[in-house]
């Protein structure tokens, strides 16, 4: 079975850098691997400016 994290993260901007590779090794260095990368919110010109990174990692069982 395999547990999910969801994490918004942006591209940046003109006045913004972006941090995406930084959040993706951040939780890849926890376990977690990187599933998916959606946009989800998109700027007046069609451009996705904020994206959720998509994780997941087994459930460890006990028993």
């Amino acid at each position: 079975m395999y547990e999910y994290k969801y994490v918004e993260t942006s591209l940046g901007g003109f006045f913004t850098s972006a941090t995406h590779r930084e959040t993706i090794d951040e939780y890849a260095k926890q376990g977690w691997r990187l599933v998916q990368v959606l946009p989800t919110n998109y700027n007046g010109n069609g451009k996705p400016g904020e994206y959720e990174i998509i994780f997941e990692r087994v459930i460890q069982q006990e028993g």
